[in-house]
């Protein structure tokens, strides 16, 4: 493509990060062009590639990510930002609310690549993950200048993130007098009792993958957490990996994952480092079973606590909803799930749907949703008719058979009771800000409000809502 056919930005674009800018400004700099949807982990894993390839070539190039709603939520441009900052996303972002720029430079699907050499011509496109990126990046560099002093200067973002004491928290796991949260943004778990004040900190705080005691151990943007016997067991999506903490001494190691994302394989895991995961997110213990639900390649594995054991449990791979045994069956990307008796209920996020496993037979069938990964709403009622957008967490209440729902989308917390109930929406004194953590205990549901950097406690006796103070 020449410089001349090559599209500009749609005349009045949103930025959500940055100055407003043209392809024409960029001219005498590589640019990259990273079409993207927030709630893709796909999207979120090629982001990641590119941020880690500007790190080892800084200066080199320009990303500017193009992020295209999917759900009704999306076209807000504060859902979106937080979205994108959730997963460390720090380059310029324009908000594509009615896809013109997607249609004007021709994209067909997400994650989509284009990059565009220094004199404005579209050298090449990558599609979808995998592919020869990491090539591509360094030929449309060939030739152009070494970086200069403002090519290194990274430019401040517009309305930062406040400093607070949590950052995009995540994951929670609650016991009768303890609260666990994975303060997703910061790198860390933290071990708080019910009033707020933290006990122990696991984790540096600084994202990277070290086993180790309280003052060595790291993760990379921990999310879902189950605590089992003594142990607290980290879905550690940043780094693709399935951590352990020992509880009684805060000594944290790994089950299995090497830090990269990959497709696992089944059976005996020898060391941790020869199995790759691909971006686990939610974890719950039945029995001597750890059960994930990896995001990344839309399945539902097993490990086995006693024979340290992967096991794929359910899940065809594609990205899709359908119902049916074992491998047959096709998840939209599984974030959460929750174990009781001989059931697992899974969130699957892009499909806007609450689905159930027979731990017996592995069979799979869908309780709300279901209709495709591009179905979502926002109704109450029978589940035939109920729909949600975007679940990113469930738990369950144990002294009442009813399964609570964070209807990230939605803005809302929901509840299911089981046994043929109806869905229903929790009335709360105001809308949440993008939740993605829930657990229940002591008469409470605790919710990580993760956009707003908080947690929060409903009484489920009372309906009172409050604020979960942190006590550094």
């Amino acid at each position: 493509m020449s410089a001349q056919n090559l599209q500009e930005f749609p005349e009045f674009p949103t930025w959500l990060n940055a100055r407003p800018s043209t392809l024409q400004e960029h001219r005498g700099r590589a640019l990259v062009l990273a079409f993207v949807n927030a709630g893709s982990e796909w999207c979120v894993q090629r982001l990641a590639e590119l941020s880690q390839w500007q790190a080892r070539n800084p200066g080199r190039l320009q990303l500017i990510v193009v992020q295209v709603p999917r759900f009704d939520s999306e076209r807000e441009a504060e859902r979106s930002l937080k979205l994108l900052r959730q997963h460390g996303v720090q380059a310029p972002i324009l908000l594509d609310r009615e896809w013109e720029t997607w249609r004007r430079f021709g994209v067909t699907s997400w994650p989509t690549v284009v990059l565009i050499d220094a004199q404005g011509r579209e050298r090449q496109r990558v599609v979808g993950l995998g592919g020869e990126l990491e090539r591509e990046l360094q030929a449309v560099c060939e030739g152009q200048p070494m970086p200069s002093d403002d090519d290194l200067r990274v430019p401040a973002e517009r309305n930062p993130e406040p400093r607070m004491a949590l950052r995009f928290p995540t994951g929670l796991a609650a016991t009768a007098d303890r609260l666990y949260i994975a303060d997703s943004g910061h790198h860390r778990i933290l071990e708080c009792n019910h009033h707020g004040r933290v006990l122990r900190q696991f984790g540096l705080g600084t994202a990277d993958f070290i086993d180790g005691g309280l003052g060595e151990a790291a993760f990379r943007r921990p999310r879902g957490l189950a605590v089992a016997r003594e142990a607290l067991y980290v879905a550690d999506a940043g780094n693709h990996a399935l951590r352990r903490v020992n509880l009684s001494s805060g000594h944290v190691d790994t089950l299995c994952g090497n830090g990269r994302a990959g497709e696992p394989v089944e059976g005996i895991v020898g060391e941790a480092a020869q199995v790759s995961l691909d971006s686990p997110q939610g974890v719950t213990v039945a029995g001597n079973e750890l059960l994930v639900a990896m995001a990344g390649d839309n399945r539902i594995w097993g490990y086995d606590l006693g024979r340290g054991e992967l096991r794929w449990r359910a899940g065809a791979g594609a990205l899709d909803e359908r119902d049916g045994s074992g491998h047959l069956a096709a998840f939209a990307q599984p974030t959460a799930v929750v174990a009781v008796q001989q059931t697992l209920y899974v969130c699957d996020a892009l499909g806007s749907a609450i689905r159930s496993m027979q731990l017996r037979g592995d069979l799979v069938q869908t309780l709300i949703g279901g209709q495709g990964p591009w179905e979502f709403g926002d109704a109450d009622g029978p589940r035939h008719l109920a729909r949600l957008q975007f679940p990113q967490a469930i738990a369950m209440d144990p002294a009442a058979p009813v399964l609570w729902i964070a209807d990230s989308g939605n803005g809302s917390l929901r509840s299911l009771r089981l046994g043929g109930g109806e869905l229903a929406t929790v009335k709360l004194p105001r809308r949440l800000q993008g939740p993605a953590g829930l657990t229940v205990a002591g008469g409470s549901v605790w919710i990580a409000e993760t956009d707003a950097h908080g947690v929060l406690r409903y009484d489920i006796a009372s309906g009172e809502l409050s604020e979960f103070t942190i006590q550094e």
